[in-house]
């Protein structure tokens, strides 16, 4: 366990607030759904080599990164004129849950503590997860930021988020593994802010991930 991890205060965690792709979910799934399965479908939909489509495609992904419109399924059906939200269905069987995540959630649970999903996914991609995975019933609220129109990346996610499902920040934990988000959440004052390395199981760990404090996998924050 890294040393980073002895900043992790349990008996200062009331409120644990997790993302769900890349902190409890194996951010493979995603990954693949972007960079592979969307461009393949978008290139033959076109007419397209598997290439050009991705010359295409990019330019639209970096544009609205970190806002609103990259996390909605309706706004890339729209831009694509592919059903993005029946192919997610599609290859529902690839959703799972990381390495020792569930672990980390009966552990919450069972210690009385409140714990939250506070994600950036649309509605019909989270309750999909959920589903699939049947980790939904671990949490005693599901937040979108597609509920308070601005992404958790922006302080409006944060007051919003406040607003409508009051905690205590100083007695908060939030982890998740987007760098944005993280800093997001520190500035706002969260009393615990805790990132993540290993998103996707199929990658390496990000070695050039800066955060602290930070783990490989959620299930080590778990005291031992």
């Amino acid at each position: 366990m890294s040393e980073n991890l002895l900043q992790v205060d349990w008996s200062r965690a009331d409120w644990v607030i997790l993302d769900m792709d890349g902190t409890i979910l194996d951010l493979a799934y995603d990954n693949y759904f972007w960079r592979e399965l969307i461009p393949e479908r978008y290139a033959w939909a076109r007419g397209l080599s598997l290439e050009d489509a991705r010359a295409e495609l990019l330019p639209r992904f970096v544009e609205v990164q970190h806002t609103l419109p990259w996390y909605c399924t309706d706004y890339w059906s729209d831009i694509t004129g592919l059903d993005v939200a029946g192919l997610k269905r599609e290859i529902r069987q690839h959703i799972r849950a990381l390495e020792g995540a569930e672990d980390f959630l009966r552990h919450v649970r069972d210690s009385g503590r409140q714990l939250w999903l506070a994600t950036n996914a649309h509605r019909d991609s989270w309750t999909l997860k959920m589903e699939q995975t049947g980790l939904g019933h671990y949490f005693h609220h599901i937040v979108s930021s597609h509920d308070y129109g601005a992404p958790k990346e922006d302080p409006l996610f944060w007051q919003r988020f406040l607003a409508d499902k009051p905690f205590e920040r100083e007695r908060a934990m939030f982890v998740d593994d987007s760098l944005p988000v993280l800093q997001a959440a520190r500035r706002f004052g969260v009393g615990q802010v805790v990132g993540l390395r290993h998103p996707d199981s199929t990658q390496p760990s990000r070695a050039d991930f800066d955060w602290h404090p930070a783990a490989d996998r959620i299930e080590q924050l778990i005291p031992r």
